[in-house]
């Protein structure tokens, strides 16, 4: 198929899809993938579409067999080293043939490259269901923060191996589809990511969580959102704030998220604020209680913090690839560096702190370009995609 070649929008009477969804993580764990995966699944619900969930079982799971009208099939998983909460789904091939022998799906969509992953592409491969896979997680450029760099060929190799057995694979950003189309990926297709501007919204700044923080409605307040781990690339994030704070000593930095390197953190930089996870509108009211947003991850395949700053208002600064090259003009709605340049990072924060008129008029911006972002446009293009293959013969 032309991956390229998107059929027309269907009409709103076509009946609903039988969509099996498999993924190693899913609300309530925290994390991009979940919540864009909650943001479709609800969307795809109120579509007309049948959902089935197939997804390791997370803590507190009584193995219900269906929930908010979505169907579950929880399989066993193993904790993954250093993201607390998140699970490894073990292979679960055998299940998935019975399961999809007895209730056959029109399309299985697997978000996740692990264990059970393979298991469910195996398997909808032996059923001849087509297959969409989602290209979420730079797995392969992770592997260097977490001292298997030495394994990044074969990551890489086998990522490639995957997405090429399925009928699509959908990346987030243009720039990443020809990436992959350069190391030999096939049959890729470009679905965008949306932001909610309802919840994430300059009215949500709160005076009260400022003074919770110490700080006056005039100090400057430095956010981060985001893991606390290696692969964000926050050795570059605390030199930042550092010449920061030569130029303004009222700058606090807040850091919203958690993770393996919070508590090395927390000792040597008491002085920051630690938020840890949020989520929903206390999420938003921290963003939009902001002044500037910081993003210094050379690891992201989208980058959701990146729209939800900007479309709480915020003048966001990151380095000019995924998200932020998709969706910045630079000194127009939002400020990158180019893609590796920490010199470069650091002098645009250092003007970023003195520039209170640029900061406003960046946020104002930057609040205007998420307003254009809307996820309904992204679920159309996602349901279009889905009919294509429903309907092509595997």
């Amino acid at each position: 198929m032309h991956a390229h070649a998107l059929p027309p929008a269907e009409p709103q009477a076509s009946p609903g899809l039988h969509i099996a969804l498999v993924t190693e993580t899913y609300p309530p764990e925290i994390n991009g993938v979940a919540m864009t995966l909650g943001q479709i699944v609800a969307a795809l619900q109120a579509r007309g579409h049948r959902i089935q969930l197939v997804r390791p079982r997370q803590a507190g799971d009584a193995a219900p067999l269906s929930a908010n009208g979505i169907e579950q099939a929880l399989v066993t998983g193993l904790p993954i080293p250093g993201y607390a909460g998140l699970k490894l789904g073990l292979p679960a091939k055998r299940r998935l043939l019975r399961l999809w022998s007895h209730s056959r799906p029109d399309i299985v969509h697997i978000a996740t490259e692990g264990p059970l992953g393979w298991s469910a592409l195996s398997a909808a491969r032996r059923l001849a269901i087509p297959v969409v896979a989602g290209f979420h997680t730079n797995f392969h450029h992770y592997s260097r923060h977490y001292g298997l760099g030495w394994l990044q060929p074969a990551i890489h190799g086998y990522l490639r191996h995957f997405h090429n057995r399925a009928q699509l694979t959908l990346v987030p950003t243009e720039a990443l589809r020809a990436e992959l189309a350069a190391a030999h990926y096939r049959n890729l297709a470009v679905v965008a990511r949306g932001v909610d501007t309802r919840l994430f919204c300059p009215s949500r700044r709160s005076a009260e969580l400022r003074r919770a923080w110490g700080v006056g409605e005039d100090d400057l307040v430095v956010l981060y959102v985001g893991r606390l781990a290696p692969e964000k690339n926050l050795p570059l994030l605390l030199r930042a704030f550092d010449a920061i704070r030569a130029l303004r000593p009222d700058a606090r930095l807040v850091l919203v998220g958690d993770g393996p390197a919070r508590a090395a953190l927390t000792a040597r930089h008491p002085e920051f604020i630690f938020c840890g996870s949020r989520t929903g509108e206390e999420l938003a009211t921290h963003y939009a209680s902001g002044d500037c947003f910081l993003l210094p991850s050379l690891t992201e395949t989208f980058g959701n913090v990146l729209l939800e700053a900007m479309a709480s208002g915020l003048a966001v600064l990151a380095f000019d690839y995924a998200a932020a090259a998709e969706h910045i003009v630079s000194g127009n709605n939002g400020l990158t560096a180019p893609f590796g340049d920490a010199g470069a990072f650091v002098a645009q924060a250092r003007w970023l702190a003195q520039q209170a008129e640029a900061r406003r008029a960046l946020g104002q911006a930057a609040r205007a370009t998420a307003l254009g972002l809307s996820w309904e446009a992204v679920f159309t293009r996602l349901e279009a995609y889905y009919r294509q293959l429903a309907a092509t013969p595997v």
